[in-house]
């Protein structure tokens, strides 16, 4: 492929990224409004209340998995590995992280969560196959 279209689905990754802090932010400052917490209890972060602690685990997940799928992303561009279907597979993963950090934000339901997860880290091992792939065969 031509161009940075692998690059796309890394900067919609790191809009939920932002988006993520920007919601912590909110939800811990109308907990604060409230008084249902005092702004230094954010300091030690003990007992931090569901409301934001679900945003800041959610928060927390998009540094395990996903760093790994912009370091395969970057090593995609490098290799010349990337073409439609890999950047397909980016967008789906990407797809699949705003699903997973919706619910993880909201319902916080594992019965939808983890099947959501469990796409995302299949549809990256294939990014990784594709990669490993490439790079034997090449």
């Amino acid at each position: 492929m031509t161009g940075y279209q692998i690059f796309w689905p890394l900067l919609a990754h790191v809009a939920l990224v932002y988006g993520l802090y920007a919601l912590l932010g909110l939800r811990r400052a109308k907990m604060v409004h409230a008084g249902s917490i005092a702004k230094s209890d954010y300091r030690e972060n003990r007992g931090e209340p569901a409301e934001s602690l679900a945003v800041k685990n959610c928060l927390a997940n998009q540094f395990e998995l996903p760093v790994l799928f912009h370091v395969c992303c970057i090593l995609i561009y490098i290799t010349d590995a990337d073409n439609l279907v890999t950047v397909g597979l980016a967008w789906i993963f990407v797809a699949l992280r705003y699903a997973h950090a919706a619910i993880h934000v909201t319902s916080n339901d594992l019965r939808y969560r983890s099947p959501i997860f469990a796409a995302g880290y299949l549809v990256l091992a294939a990014m990784w196959i594709w990669l490993a792939a490439w790079m034997l065969l090449s």
